[in-house]
């Protein structure tokens, strides 16, 4: 049988309603909205890498699922953050889609610099059943995108897809060297100008410069959570309202799998306790492939039978 859902605590976010997730897609793309603005807690969204890690997740409790840009390159032997992957992850999106969550779609820069280009995957991920997306400024030669072009591609995508959240990430504290602070603030509010729904700043930590910056933002603010920073609810009292784990759970299962496998070969007992045979198989049956892509303005059922690219 698959793992027993997790019960959320008193600072989480309300549960999705199924009537958010089989009805229409507006209800999808606004129980997404609604999740950073319910609750007293941010909402965390852990991030997937395939349909068993993300059903997984969802068995959990977790309304929302993300996906890690690392883990989709990763796996198929591509670099991260460098435009290579954007058939797969249309594929990914394509697979999880239909899970009963919401699915919000890390997609690097857009994988283009035409914002027309950018907008056109917009609309494939949307019709595809996602109801986020986030779009990072970082370039895989270690510079930040111009501030216009980066707002660009966030404009083209709400006039292409109004309804999908645009979560439009800086990458100031990875890339910005000494002027992360000042700039920041400079590329964010022009990201809320062109139309992002939230904002996202990836290696920010300091509680202090958290605290003063979600004052000056119109939009929710999303952090990605670390080990050695605030917790989640330290970062709730900070007025932070979405944290994302990023690849930090790919990463956590690549090095269980690898000392487990050295573990063996030594002799050693095999520390922790995965899901069984038998739960990983439940994973994939029909109560977690429960709805086709909204795509269209229209939603159905649909079943693991003939799986999501089935007919297509």
């Amino acid at each position: 049988m698959a793992p027993e859902a997790a019960t959320p605590d008193a600072r989480t976010p309300a549960a999705v309603t199924p009537d958010a997730l089989t009805t229409t897609p507006a209800a999808a793309f606004a129980a997404f909205a609604d999740l950073h603005r319910a609750g007293a807690s941010p909402f965390l969204i852990p991030n997937a890498w395939d349909h068993a890690s993300a059903s997984a997740l969802a068995a959990q409790g977790f309304p929302a699922i993300g996906t890690t840009s690392l883990g989709v390159a990763a796996a198929v032997g591509l670099p991260d953050g460098a435009g290579a992957t954007r058939a797969e992850t249309l594929l990914l999106a394509r697979r999880l889609g239909p899970g009963p969550y919401l699915l919000s779609v890390d997609a690097e820069s857009g994988f283009s610099d035409d914002p027309d280009e950018v907008a056109g995957l917009a609309r494939e991920l949307a019709d595809a059943g996602a109801v986020g997306i986030n779009l990072e400024d970082g370039r895989h030669d270690g510079t930040l995108a111009p501030v216009a072009l980066h707002a660009a591609k966030v404009a083209a995508v709400k006039a292409a897809v109004p309804d999908l959240f645009v979560n439009a990430r800086t990458d100031t504290y990875w890339l910005g060297g000494g002027r992360a602070g000042e700039e920041t603030a400079h590329r964010l509010h022009a990201y809320e100008q062109a139309g992002a729904d939230g904002v996202f700043v990836p290696g920010l930590a300091d509680p202090a410069v958290i605290a003063a910056l979600v004052k000056r933002l119109a939009t929710p603010l999303n952090i990605l959570y670390t080990p050695s920073g605030p917790t989640v609810p330290q970062l709730g009292d900070l007025g932070v309202r979405r944290v994302s784990l990023g690849s930090l759970l790919f990463r956590t299962a690549l090095g269980a799998a690898t000392e487990a496998a050295a573990d063996i070969r030594a002799g050693r007992p095999v520390a922790g306790r995965g899901p069984t045979y038998a739960q990983v198989q439940a994973l994939s049956g029909p109560a977690h492939a429960v709805r086709r892509p909204p795509g269209n303005g229209v939603a159905a059922t649909d079943t693991a039978a003939g799986g999501i690219d089935a007919g297509r």
